[in-house]
């Protein structure tokens, strides 16, 4: 996860948090924002209102129960989120999230209030970020708890912060993959684009029926190095459900990176890669069930891709490929 896609999701989460019809609060201060790496609260299930030094509040927010987030790996991660109010005026100051991992280990960010000076900002985005590092997906499945609470979609972007026209990119007629993707095997296994050879035994899905068939890689075509556009999209796949504990969530995902020219296949329909937005629907292998589910499309950033090679497959039949476990057009 990039610094920068940080840094830009988690700033819309305020902008929105302190947009609904209601004063924002005043600013919280470095040295109120360092104070609240201390605070605690002991009983996240029962504890809703805590108090601090006689000055500040824990408010559980909305009074909402905790998410309970499964990932692709099976381990069930916890996030719960309180106001944070100074006493004082009851002026809110933020967003305290705790995040607790499955072997009990927690991680606290404080979300400040928008009006916060950007030194604070900074601070907090390198708080998450170093959580980030320790916790895989960790700003994946926190701004799909904020879109959730907050009602906005955080998770766009834009570039990833990159200025295409500076790094010039390549764009061009060459359709292709990064060597890196995962190739389906007909043998159930997974081999790199870059090392398929003439004679493999890969797999094709009709997207109408679902039904997978063998077909033979003839030929991988390479493409020169140069430094291509690649478009890049991360799909998620959810589902809820509320117990008595809180709201049950779990979130799978799966990436693809492509020439912005690569042809797709939606559910409604084709396209090219380039021009998938957000929201739409592609067709992917759930690794635990086996089956062929839809995924939604929750993130799409176009970057340099740096000086690389990239390649297709040229096959005997079939129309499809399953790259990095989602559905793609032959060339």
């Amino acid at each position: 996860m990039k610094k920068t896609t940080v840094t830009f999701l988690l700033a819309m989460s305020a902008v929105r948090l302190w947009s609904q019809d209601k004063p924002a609060g005043r600013a919280i201060t470095m040295a109120e924002y360092d104070k609240t790496k201390n605070f605690a609260v002991k009983d996240l299930d029962n504890d809703t209102y805590v108090k601090f030094d006689n000055i500040y509040i824990l408010d559980r927010y909305e009074s909402r129960k905790p998410y309970f987030i499964t990932g692709d790996d099976g381990n069930k991660k916890r996030i719960d989120l309180y106001k944070l109010v100074a006493k004082e005026g009851m002026q809110e100051l933020g967003v305290m999230i705790f995040y607790t991992n499955e072997k009990g280990q927690q991680y606290k960010a404080c979300m400040p209030n928008f009006s916060a000076d950007s030194k604070v900002w900074e601070k907090y985005f390198e708080d998450i970020h170093a959580i980030d590092k320790q916790e895989a997906n960790f700003v994946l499945k926190l701004s799909y708890v904020l879109s959730k609470e907050f009602g906005f979609q955080l998770y766009k972007a834009a570039n990833a912060g990159k200025d295409m026209s500076k790094e010039s990119a390549t764009y061009g007629n060459d359709i292709c993959f990064p060597g890196t993707v995962e190739v389906a095997m007909a043998n159930g296994s997974k081999k790199l684009l870059q090392n398929i050879q003439s004679g493999d035994q890969v797999i094709t899905i009709d997207p109408v029926s679902q039904q997978a068939t063998t077909v033979t890689v003839q030929e991988l075509t390479t493409h020169e190095a140069k430094n291509y556009a690649i478009t890049n999209l991360l799909l998620v796949k959810t589902t809820e459900t509320a117990t008595i504990n809180g709201m049950e969530v779990l979130l799978l995902q799966k990436e693809l990176h492509a020439t912005p020219n690569h042809p797709m296949q939606m559910q409604e329909g084709q396209k090219k890669i380039g021009e998938v937005n957000t929201g739409d629907k592609v067709l992917c292998r759930d690794e635990q069930s086996g089956k062929y589910e839809t995924y939604i499309v929750w993130n799409k950033t176009e970057t340099a891709g740096g000086t690389q090679k990239v390649y297709n497959i040229i096959a005997s039949g079939g129309n499809t490929f399953m790259m990095n476990d989602v559905m793609v057009l032959q060339k």
